[in-house]
């Protein structure tokens, strides 16, 4: 008997690990597609549910690992901000990228967090690369680990997106150009242009005086579940003057283009086809058109969610048959921000105002030289910081933190601020209270003084002619894990995206980026 207890005991030891060594085993996946879906939300989603197709958002949803309370972990997200926290897996205290644009401390001009006149553009006179992204991302350590074998390309309607989300190492980051809508790329990645995409721009014109955007459907009673009201009224825009490839590119039917046009790239490029894993990113809009508020833009939100849904059947059912469902892994999410037009909230008497910055930075430059003699010691103002002038500082002998400190005492008494935060106290402090904030900042980008604009209340800059109402309410989004074989289930559990770059190093073993510090989400 003894002995029978020592085999069944051995026995179901083998069982259990023959179990671990299952799921030690996994196939890595031939190709990651990973997602962002440009100001994606979770309330939308699930209004125009009952509109959708069965291969699209319905098929993610209900057979993927479905994270519902995903969230960024800084504050002041836009586009850029967001898809370099994805692809590095940190936030911009580390990776440097705030934003779209910030304030050059050498020349005091903005610049664009992706323009570099090193690198000419194909097929646009934009110059770019992403070479003030500070930290690798999982594109980069997926050339590393392979050797330079495994490829990596992105393809997005916007030029940032494009080039943050493929990274330093890159093959290639496609985007469409802002001055005649060809999908065009940076020299930083190839000496010459990639003559897929050159053939491709030849076979594909589209003749944008011609193109219409109508619904595709007039049915708009589930519009009501979000806006609270009926609509009925179809809508026809059409894409002409300077800014149509703008319009464009903020309308629901750029991601048809962004589809055939990653499709392309898997099939130019043989993506998923070798024993490497390769990797793709895309981006897709699922915003306001032309920055409109909700109210002005109802049915084109619904028209973009309905098309996009179709987008996304296409995309991931043309993957799976060209490479096999258990060979592909995507994850989905969004960028996490709206991108609404100004609200008049006097009108219905809810509290706002404006805080003009560069009016409020001389008041400051004119109580600093009641303390200390006149002098230019504010030397400008961008989006809701001030730069103090750190060589007459110096001159006078007066220290950064007894100016910063003097003048965060002197702002927080203005209306319209909530708060006032100086470099050197978001440097130095890593409190939990203020974690998004400093998460938020960095020390090469932000300015001196870092204000926070109370809610509702327009934040103007007469130098730069920013009018831009605040917004710190939270968005719905998920992160959606689908495909190769991994199991559906939904988590409510709250989550952040810097998770995301160490769930696909997990997933093809390979090293997370040299910034990253998060766990991944499985």
């Amino acid at each position: 008997m003894r002995y029978k207890y020592i085999s069944l005991t051995l026995l179901a030891a083998l069982v259990a690990a023959n179990k671990i060594d299952a799921q030690a085993i996994r196939s890595v996946p031939k190709l990651v597609v990973n997602i962002t879906i440009d100001q994606f939300n979770t309330n939308f989603l699930e209004a125009f549910a009952p509109l959708y197709g069965e291969d699209g958002f319905k098929k993610v949803l209900e057979k993927g690992m479905v994270y519902s309370n995903a969230s960024y972990p800084f504050s002041s997200i836009d586009r850029a901000s967001a898809i370099a926290a994805i692809s590095t897996g940190t936030t911009p205290y580390y990776n440097s990228i705030i934003g779209s644009r910030w304030l050059s401390r050498e020349s005091l001009r903005p610049m664009f967090c992706v323009d570099d006149d090193k690198f000419i553009g194909f097929s646009t006179l934009e110059n770019s690369s992403p070479r003030q992204l500070k930290t690798s991302t999982i594109g980069d350590e997926l050339k590393i680990s392979s050797n330079g074998k495994s490829q990596v390309y992105s393809v997005a309607p916007f030029r940032e997106a494009a080039i943050l989300s493929a990274g330093h190492a890159a093959d290639g980051a496609i985007w469409i150009d802002d001055n005649d809508g060809y999908w065009c790329s940076t020299s930083y990645y190839s000496d010459s242009e990639p003559s897929w995409l050159n053939a491709y721009n030849r076979l594909n014109v589209t003749t944008f005086d011609e193109l219409e955007w109508k619904p595709t459907t007039l049915y708009s009673g589930e519009l009501s579940k979000v806006t609270g009201r009926d609509l009925h009224d179809p809508f026809k825009h059409t894409f002409k003057g300077e800014k149509r490839f703008y319009e464009y590119k903020q309308s629901g039917l750029v991601n048809e283009n962004v589809t055939r046009t990653a499709l392309q790239c898997i099939v130019s490029n043989a993506l998923g086809i070798d024993g490497q894993t390769d990797l793709l990113n895309i981006t897709y809009y699922a915003g306001y058109y032309d920055n409109k508020t909700l109210s002005e833009c109802q049915m084109e939100l619904l028209d973009t969610y309905l098309r996009l849904d179709k987008e996304l059947s296409k995309l991931i059912g043309t993957i799976e048959q060209r490479i096999g469902s258990e060979n592909v892994l995507f994850f989905i999410t969004s960028t996490g921000y709206c991108n609404e037009g100004n609200t008049d909230y006097s009108k219905y008497r809810i509290p706002s105002g404006v805080f003009n910055i560069s009016r409020n930075g001389n008041l400051l430059n004119m109580y600093f030289g009641a303390l200390w003699g006149q002098g230019r010691y504010v030397e400008t103002t961008f989006d809701s910081q001030i730069y103090l002038n750190h060589k007459l500082l110096e001159q006078k002998r007066i220290s950064l933190g007894d100016a910063t400190k003097r003048a965060q005492e002197f702002l927080t008494q203005l209306s319209g601020v909530s708060n006032v935060y100086t470099s050197l106290q978001l440097k130095s402090n890593n409190n939990q209270n203020i974690y998004k904030i400093r998460n938020s900042f960095h020390p090469e980008r932000n300015g001196d003084i870092i204000i926070e604009i109370a809610p509702g209340w327009k934040l103007v800059n007469d130098e730069y002619q920013d009018n831009n109402q605040q917004k710190i309410s939270y968005t719905r989004f998920p992160i959606i894990i689908y495909g190769a074989n991994y199991e559906a289930a939904q988590i409510s559990t709250p989550v952040t995206t810097d998770r995301i770059a160490p769930s696909i190093a997990k997933a093809i073993r390979i090293r997370a980026p040299n910034a990253c510090t998060s766990e991944p989400l499985f």
